[in-house]
């Protein structure tokens, strides 16, 4: 198992990522901790509060899309680096089937299918009880870096 990044990491670059250390000031804000990478699983946790709200008072759906982008951006991203690939995504569906106003939710990415050009990821948030609160699936393209 590789060791865990942070919130936002990417393998690679100049920019906020593994390379520098440091997640994004968006995916800070969105909260994302992730504990565990591999090729075929990525784990993690956001702990929710007031400010992930939106103005109804519960946690904005834009968190979970996020947090569903992000988990599965760095599981594909892990798996498409051996070939020296790297993985962009081009469909986000993320469904929002629980309320949170606060607590912490856990973040599980598994790819459904991985192929030399393309991946499906799917990504489960659940409460502290197990229950599903988002649910979603990337599509990510397997793509050669730009120089």
């Amino acid at each position: 198992m590789a060791e865990a990044p942070r919130s936002g990491d990417a393998p690679e670059g100049d920019g906020p990522g593994l390379a520098a250390g440091e997640p994004s000031a968006f995916m800070a804000a969105a909260g994302l901790i992730v504990s565990s990478v591999d090729a075929d699983r990525v784990e993690g946790w956001i702990d929710l509060g007031p400010e992930h709200h939106q103005p109804g008072g519960i946690v904005h759906g834009g968190v979970y899309t996020s947090a569903v982008e992000t988990a599965a951006s760095i599981g594909a991203f892990t798996a498409a680096a051996p070939a020296g690939m790297v993985a962009v995504g081009v469909h986000n569906s993320t469904d929002f089937l629980r309320q949170m106003t606060a607590g912490r939710v856990s973040v599980v990415a598994r790819p459904i299918q991985q192929g030399r050009t393309q991946q499906l990821w799917e990504v489960r948030i659940t409460d502290p009880h197990d229950r599903l609160v988002a649910i979603g699936q990337v599509r990510l393209a397997n793509i050669t870096p730009r120089s």
